[in-house]
């Protein structure tokens, strides 16, 4: 395996999905279960604590901790064993939920729970959290879908354990050791404790918050499996799982429900699902609102029904027509009453995916909306009986009203009283983090007033870890810490998480990834980062942790880890060691400021494709980040050789144009190409490109412009390489373009997008550059005339770097 204590690894990993940040003594990346198990060994060995992480989503601060974190997600991805009969398989922790479903695919089966972050969360991560999903509406929590899960205890003790029947349970006393003692002290609280729990845990389908205790009481069959799913990793390292499957459905339809308002909707929910959906989730106006604002899937905000409130209801079926008819029947229910619904129905898988994607849009949709407070988790997960879930609603909106929270939205798995919601807490002053903490007692006052739980999926790790008292009081409270001693006496396991074998675990306002004391530095940046308030402290801070950027597949982000699988080179690893740069917290193993060495390896394999700025649901632009860090990391002393040749190259191209033969004589020839490329920064084993023998522009301004010009004047964009390289991509543009009816002009005098500059971070020569273009198109851009590019790279420099760097231009506006 991989053991790393290097700045970088401890800065990437300091945080997950949530507002905590704890700076981890170090990275453990194990290539098999079995070097996870010697990695173990060797903290015990150093009494160290360990913090178990997957996909690093947690949204309650569960896997960043002062400890050694074991990344299970970059090798102990492997799919074991499937047995079809029993419709079971086993697993190692790291394999993402999408790519486990991808693999079993020709089974016919599945895993049931489906978060929306599936593409990138891992099944041990689900394990921990008792991840749910939409799905769960019809296949359960991650708690119900385990079949046995094999265990290693910080003191060494390795076993595979699920239910036991009373038979097997005196078995294993009979056979002694530390199995015997977990089993017998495991059932001794839970028989003491047993009215208590029952009394306590409330009987909903989203019953998260806490550890499993009923799983362990008497007249059950003692399932030990499912008591750990969603213990977050304080009790035990999972080292491999057997996991139920369930058959991929047939086919499936969607419903879409419009209502007045999203309480209406809520109260519809009980009657839609006793005609047992697949799932049943809600979206309110605010979501929509936002969406449509950042201009997120504009196409499936248009197939919503008129309405304030809306219902996403999906049935599956044997054919098509077993599905539609069950969706027909909740139509005819519903029908000719007082709030009769809106209804969109479904069965284009295509527009399904697109409604599909914006209901799982909702974190980064609601989390940095334009001219908005920036809004935070801390109470974004609670649920309750799903026949409250109206009155619920109304509630929690006018404690929202209360506390000045009114831009909250509200969504997620109505159909199993699953509340979602991001606040706008303010999280960087004294008064705003005691109103914070005020919040969240009143609104587990409130959740649990209606019978519901703290945690609906999220689990509870240190934003409800405090709170449990107020759920469960203080006996249950107390069988957790006695539970946590069982199995971790020394409190090694994910320390100050859930509970505490003595004493209490962390509270909600300790280990503030912010926090009154916040202070990192506010430098003078070259980007005006228009939408960050000019600060680049906000604009680094701008990744929440969904980590869409750790995708395997679909989209093009992010390019670096997906040839790495390494936390420091996606985009979210980036974003995390900036945050640390800035040092707001005094205590940042990331050191050396912008001359960090760290964060200059981390953003060394960026590509500046700013595929993060198309596919990120919050719009990180590392490429940005990159050059604005290159530019003063690199200020007053020498650069790397590269930056020299590739970051001029439209000057030396230009030079080039004067003898193109000669000099692809020089760039070719065996000895003298090596000579080139060893001068120019240049990886030996790349091939050089050849300079056309004759530039596009030089060839286009010869033969000038042609054509009726019946639909308007265009200027051709004759980008470096297309002028220089490849003339021909030219010479066809201009060939199509008229022969659409226009008639094209190209810039009367050497013009350049400034991209080589800007991805090298030479940015005030970037901006000269530009400055130059500027003069040069103005003429056309005042009239109007529509610029085509070539290259994206360029006009995406066009669309976006230009009125970064030059806010206060017009003509950078105009073009």
């Amino acid at each position: 395996g991989e053991v790393r204590f290097d700045p970088g690894s401890r800065g990437a990993y300091s945080t997950d999905g949530s507002i905590y940040r704890q700076v981890p003594l170090g990275v453990v990346v194990p290539r098999t279960v079995e070097a996870a198990a010697e990695a173990v060994a060797v903290c015990r060995e150093h009494r160290a604590p360990i913090t178990s992480r997957g996909g690093g989503t947690s949204l309650a601060g569960q896997t960043c901790n002062t400890a050694v974190i074991i990344d299970w997600s970059k090798y102990c991805h492997r799919l074991v064993s499937v047995d079809e009969r029993a419709k079971t398989c086993v697993v190692e922790p790291g394999i993402v939920l999408d790519e486990l479903n991808r693999q079993l695919a020709p089974t016919g089966l599945m895993f049931g729970p489906r978060p929306s972050t599936h593409a990138q969360c891992t099944i041990g991560g689900m394990i921990g959290n008792n991840s749910c999903g939409s799905t769960a509406q019809a296949f359960g929590k991650t708690a119900d879908n385990v079949a046995r899960l094999e265990i290693l205890t910080y003191d060494g003790a390795r076993m595979w354990v699920g239910p036991t029947s009373e038979e097997e349970y005196d078995r294993v006393l009979a056979e002694g050791g530390r199995r015997a003692d977990v089993y017998r002290r495991l059932r001794a609280i839970a028989d003491e404790h047993a009215d208590e729990i029952r009394a306590r845990f409330p009987d909903i389908p989203r019953r998260v918050s806490g550890y499993n205790l009923d799983q362990l009481l008497p007249g059950g069959a003692f399932d030990l499996a499912a008591a750990l799913v969603g213990s977050e990793g304080t009790l035990v390292t999972v080292l491999r799982a057997e996991l139920k499957l369930v058959p991929v459905p047939a086919e499936q339809v969607l419903l879409l429900l419009g209502y007045h308002d999203i309480i209406t909707a809520a109260e519809a929910v009980p009657r839609i699902a006793a005609h047992h959906p697949l799932q049943l989730e809600g979206v309110d106006d605010k979501l929509i609102s936002y969406e449509r604002r950042r201009h997120m899937h504009p196409d499936a905000v248009s197939h919503l029904p008129p309405g304030g409130g809306w219902l996403m209801v999906s049935f599956t079926g044997r054919t098509k027509e077993e599905a539609d008819d069950r969706a027909q029947a909740v139509i005819d229910e519903l029908g000719g009453g007082e709030h009769e619904p809106q209804v969109a129905f479904f069965d284009d898988t295509k527009i399904e995916g697109e409604l599909w994607e914006l209901r799982e849009a909702g974190l980064g949709a609601t989390a940095r909306v334009p001219d908005m407070h920036v809004t935070w988790e801390g109470w974004e997960d609670s649920a309750v009986p799903p026949e409250r879930l109206g009155g619920y609603l109304r509630d929690l909106r006018s404690l929202f009203a209360e506390f000045g929270y009114e831009d909250a939205a509200l969504y997620g798995h109505f159909g199993q009283g699953c509340v979602h919601t991001r606040i706008p807490f303010d999280l960087v002053t004294a008064d705003g983090v005691a109103a914070f903490r005020a919040f969240l007692r009143r609104a587990a006052e409130l959740v649990v007033s209606y019978g519901g739980s703290l945690s609906g999926e999220h689990g509870d790790g240190q934003a409800r870890a405090e709170l449990l008292p107020i759920m469960f009081g203080p006996e249950v409270v107390a069988a957790f810490s006695q539970v946590k001693a069982v199995f971790d006496p020394g409190n090694r396991m994910n320390p100050g998480k859930v509970a505490a074998p003595e004493g209490s675990p962390y509270g909600v306002t300790d280990n503030l990834r912010l926090g009154p004391a916040w202070t990192p530095e506010e430098p003078r940046t070259a980007f005006g980062y228009p939408q960050d308030e000019g600060s680049f402290q906000w604009a680094v801070m701008r990744c929440v942790g969904v980590g869409q950027c750790r995708s395997h597949t679909g989209g093009v982000m992010c390019p670096s880890y997906r040839a790495t699988g390494e936390e420091e080179h996606s985009t979210r690893g980036r974003s995390r060691l900036l945050f640390e740069m800035l040092n707001g917290h005094a205590d940042s193993p990331v050191t050396g400021g912008w001359r960090s060495q760290a964060v200059h390896d981390a953003l060394d394999l960026c590509l500046a494709c700013k595929g993060c700025k198309r596919d990120c649901p919050m719009d990180v632009d590392m490429a940005t980040y990159k050059a604005e860090f290159l530019a003063r990391h690199y200020a007053h002393r020498p650069r790397p050789a590269a930056h020299y040749s590739l970051g001029w190259l439209p000057l030396w191209a230009r030079l080039a144009a004067f003898a193109p033969g000669a000099v692809n004589a020089v760039t070719h020839a065996p000895g003298l190409s090596s000579l080139v490329k060893r001068l120019g920064g240049i990886e030996p084993g790349r091939a050089m490109p050849s300079f056309a023998r004759a530039r596009f522009s030089d060839s286009f301004r010869r033969r000038g412009p042609r054509g009726s010009g019946t639909r308007g004047e265009v200027l051709l964009w004759p980008d470096t390489f297309t002028d220089n390289f490849d003339p021909r991509i030219g010479a066809a543009a201009v060939r199509v373009l008229e022969s659409a009816g226009y008639r094209v002009v190209i810039p009367p005098s050497t013009a350049c997008c400034g991209l080589t500059w800007i991805s090298t971070g030479q940015l005030g020569v970037a901006a000269r550059v530009l400055r130059r273009t500027l003069r040069v198109l103005a003429p056309f851009l005042r009239r109007g005339v529509p610029v085509v590019g070539l290259e994206p790279s360029c006009t995406a420099v066009f669309r976006d770097d230009l009125t970064n760097l030059l806010p206060h231009d017009r003509d950078a506006v105009r073009l």
